[in-house]
């Protein structure tokens, strides 16, 4: 299948997402997305956001992300928010997304950072970001934090599994430059059910923030810890930037200025950067999925019981 043919498949896989989720079945279906996984506050979150071009992630310290939120990011003229719970409200306004992420949030799982698997299903359309659809799981962690559970890590772990186990699922494994990457939780829990490397692409924040003398060339260069894939290096806002509200157009023009300067990254400028980055997502998604794949969605469609192709099958909204 071409890739004009596998972009034609995002929206019917957007909408059986949608419908497996509503009746409780996401957690059996092996559909074609990319799972972000990463250590707390490695930059996941950041990532996100400059893939969205807006500011709509919960911030804070401890989990912040603490149930799976499958984002559906959507081509198209227009730029508004849905959410799979609020069926027929628009969201214009990226803060009301971010409040509504942390409503949703609590309403399930409380307000003492406890954890659940059950997601959360955002769609944002928008004519700034490429047709992906990515799952921002809960920051890994080992110290449970207030009323946490004291086996807060094997819960998390449990729910990662739940998704980078599944041989469709592309794992985008986050890790900070400015810490050892031989001890990266995301490349960890990658090499354990991606051994060859078939689903793993590295993605290297922080590299503005090294040490002065130090960098990650080595990494970036796929020399040190190789993956059959790579490592594309981000450079995210600096808290006081988000603090001070700095645009993330602005930010992506600074990531570029920073990597077709730096001595070190400057020969590599053209593969780094979110921009690169969401693009070779947007291919990988469905190239890296099993060729029988487009045959598997008809056959559940056909399988289905009339209620649920009913649900699957409800009009797309306008764009």
């Amino acid at each position: 299948m071409g890739n004009r043919g596998m972009e034609d498949l995002i929206p019917l896989v957007n909408r059986l997402q949608d419908a497996f989720s509503a009746i409780g079945q996401n957690a059996d279906l092996d559909l074609p997305q990319i799972a972000v996984v990463g250590g707390q506050s490695a930059g996941k979150s950041s990532v996100l956001e400059n893939f969205v071009g807006r500011d709509f992630l919960p911030r804070g310290s401890g989990i912040v992300t603490r149930r799976p939120l499958v984002l559906q990011l959507v081509n198209a003229t227009t730029e508004y928010a849905e959410f799979l719970h609020c069926k027929g409200k628009k969201f214009t306004d990226f803060e009301e997304v971010r409040l509504e992420i942390e409503a949703e949030t609590d309403r399930v799982t409380g307000t003492n950072k406890g954890i659940s698997p059950v997601p959360i299903n955002l769609r944002v359309y928008s004519p700034h970001v490429l047709n992906l659809t990515l799952v921002d799981l809960p920051g890994m962690t080992k110290v449970p934090v207030g009323d946490q559970p004291p086996d807060i890590e094997f819960q998390i772990r449990d729910m990662l599994m739940q998704f980078v186990t599944k041989e469709n699922c592309l794992i985008l494994a986050v890790s900070p430059a400015n810490s050892d990457l031989a001890n990266s939780d995301a490349l960890k829990v990658a090499k354990e059910v991606d051994p060859q490397g078939q689903r793993t692409i590295g993605v290297i924040t922080k590299l503005d923030l090294m040490d002065e003398g130090t960098d990650a060339r080595d990494v970036l260069e796929n020399k040190l810890l190789p993956l059959r894939r790579g490592y594309i290096g981000v450079v995210n806002r600096s808290q006081k930037d988000i603090d001070g509200k700095k645009d993330i157009t602005a930010a992506l023009a600074a990531e570029r200025k920073f990597f077709l300067s730096h001595p070190s990254y400057r020969h590599l400028a053209d593969r780094m950067g979110t921009p690169y980055l969401q693009k070779v997502l947007n291919q990988m998604e469905f190239c890296s999925c099993c060729p029988g794949w487009s045959a598997m969605v008809r056959s559940w469609l056909t399988a289905t019981s009339a209620s649920w192709v009913q649900a699957i099958l409800l009009p797309r909204p306008p764009k």
